[in-house]
């Protein structure tokens, strides 16, 4: 199987498309340097990413996995946005349309959901709070009505949560709260938005990468949650990542900036998931923050 995905080097797209070549499929991908290097991907990456790249180069493919985004939920350039979010990807899944392809899956996102009360379900009212999560909903909208179009095209919409696991490292302050709450316990005491009971729905990259699979054989199209199904406080992460660590740091709690446009609290319900594209996840919070330690990636 031919397989494009954008995005190939960040986080979800690095640990997708070694997966991908690891099951024996051809793939391309899009990407940039600044991300992760893969010494291990034997196929073709195109720079600089989606926006730009040549078509020519790709040729026919038998699935997409379209992963790339402006993932900044603090940008605020909202045209700028609206071009690599919603504008890149319709011209991205026409012209895969146009050549044949069949299956399209895509990163959609949790952040839809705005600070609605959790847990959050497919057929809530979305309450999108930044450009980012406005061009999710957009880019949800547009591929649902495009697949409508196109009965013979599958297209999955997976709405992530919060992604963590080894290939975030480059993220700087993108990154999850795990990794940067490790990184500073490393040195000291974390500092956490007051009062620490901040929830996000955590899920493990592995588990992602599977979702993404498994969308790849839906049998009609739709959007879907892509969580864990439970959520897990800033105070918990930093509990736990001192018995793993060996640690004994103390939160030090600091005024949330972002007050009024922040999510709270986001945990989804992942019922329709496993209806619909057959995934549950297999890893707890826990079982993912020890499998992220082994991997050497996390601190």
């Amino acid at each position: 199987m031919r397989c494009l995905v954008t995005g190939g080097t960040g986080l979800v797209g690095s640990n997708l498309t070694l997966a991908l070549q690891a099951q024996g499929h051809e793939v391309t991908i899009t990407g940039h340097e600044s991300e992760q290097v893969m010494p291990a991907f034997k196929g073709k990456c195109l720079y600089p990413g989606i926006l730009g790249i040549d078509w020519e180069a790709i040729g026919k493919i038998d699935v997409l996995f379209h992963q790339a985004a402006i993932n900044g939920t603090r940008v605020k350039d909202q045209r700028e946005i609206m071009r690599a979010n919603l504008d890149a990807s319709k011209a991205l899944f026409e012209y895969a349309i146009g050549k044949g392809c069949k299956k399209i899956v895509y990163a959609s996102s949790a952040a839809v959901y705005g600070d609605k009360p959790a847990p959050h379900r497919e057929s809530d009212p979305t309450d999108p709070q930044t450009p980012y999560a406005w061009s999710k909903k957009r880019l949800d909208d547009y591929a649902m009505a495009l697949a409508a179009e196109h009965p013979e095209v599958t297209i999955v919409g997976l709405r992530y949560c919060n992604i963590f696991g080894p290939g975030e490292n480059h993220k700087g302050t993108r990154a999850t709260m795990i990794y940067q709450f490790a990184q500073q316990m490393l040195k000291g005491n974390p500092k956490l938005f007051k009062h620490g009971e901040q929830k996000r729905d955590y899920i493990y990259v592995k588990d992602v990468v599977r979702a993404n699979v498994l969308a790849a054989g839906a049998a009609e199209s739709c959007v879907v949650n892509c969580g864990s199904g439970s959520a897990t406080s800033f105070n918990q992460i930093v509990d736990r990542l001192n018995a793993i660590l060996g640690l004994d740091r103390r939160p030090e709690y600091i005024d949330n900036p972002f007050e009024g446009v922040y999510q709270n609290h986001t945990e989804c319900d992942m019922r329709l998931a496993r209806e619909k594209i057959g995934f549950v996840p297999d890893y707890s919070f826990e079982a993912g923050l020890l499998d992220y330690y082994r991997s050497g990636c996390l601190v």
